[in-house]
């Protein structure tokens, strides 16, 4: 533990797998009592042994981030078991591809709902315990399709926008408390969701799902490479550090120059 977040509360939703889960170890390992929040039980469990396996102190907490009540029910959890909460990385997301004419309206629903009203609904439950002690950190996971688009897309990249434009909203209203608010915009980075919209993607584009990763994904990145996840956890555990304290209301890309062109 490097202790750069020694005495610290993070809450991690989409902790149990991906992204999440990586960003859920680097801030365990930098000294932070870390609430792994996920919809999915076995999954937040699973994180949160690994956690505390490696001298870490990790917990939990099934939640629904688009339900409001489970989302206060997972902010009250966090503060009664750790005390506090001084951290809240919104990273729980889902991916559907289709063309716009065939995607189904539940699915756009569902994708709204969970990336844009759950970063909303988690952040406004989690503000007031970090305004008790003047400081906090909130880390939104966007996108690249939080700055661009790609066809087939039509809801994450709607979704990914609004985080951008809510953490900049956020970020004005949080200062005042000693909070600040911020964005990451990833590209194609290894993990479940990059991996399982590959069928989608080779059925939309009539290709091989072989052929995905070369010819959809990798063209757009200037590194021809995917991005792996601790890359990204390495840029949130910097925007949840004091270093980062007068960083608010951004949206860094860390997308192998994607968004570069």
């Amino acid at each position: 533990m490097s202790g750069t977040l020694h005495g610290k509360v993070a809450v991690v939703t989409g902790g149990g797998s991906g992204i999440g889960r990586a960003i859920a170890h680097r801030l365990a390992r930098d000294g932070a009592g870390v609430c792994v929040a996920d919809l999915n039980r076995d999954a937040g469990h699973a994180v949160a042994g690994e956690i505390a396996g490696a001298g870490g102190v990790g917990r939990a907490v099934v939640v629904d981030v688009a339900d409001a009540a489970s989302v206060r029910a997972m902010i009250a959890e966090t503060v009664t078991s750790f005390g506090r909460l001084d951290i809240l990385v919104n990273n729980a997301g889902l991916q559907f591809v289709a063309p716009i004419v065939d995607y189904p309206e539940e699915k756009w629903q569902q994708l709204i709902a969970v990336m844009l009203t759950g970063t909303f609904l988690c952040t406004k439950y989690a503000l007031p315990e970090m305004y008790r002690r003047g400081w906090g950190r909130v880390v939104n996971l966007a996108s690249a399709h939080g700055l661009i688009a790609s066809p087939f897309k039509s809801a994450y990249t709607a979704a990914k926008h609004g985080i951008v434009g809510f953490t900049k909203a956020a970020a004005w209203e949080a200062a005042a408390g000693g909070v600040t608010v911020n964005a990451i915009c990833p590209g194609y980075t290894r993990t479940p969701l990059v991996e399982g919209q590959i069928p989608a993607l080779a059925r939309d584009h009539g290709m091989a799902a072989s052929e995905v990763v070369e010819r959809i994904m990798l063209p757009v990145h200037a590194v021809k490479r995917l991005i792996e996840p601790d890359e990204i956890a390495s840029m949130a555990a910097y925007l949840c550090s004091d270093a980062a304290g007068a960083v608010t209301g951004t949206a860094l890309s860390i997308d192998a120059g994607w968004t570069a062109r």
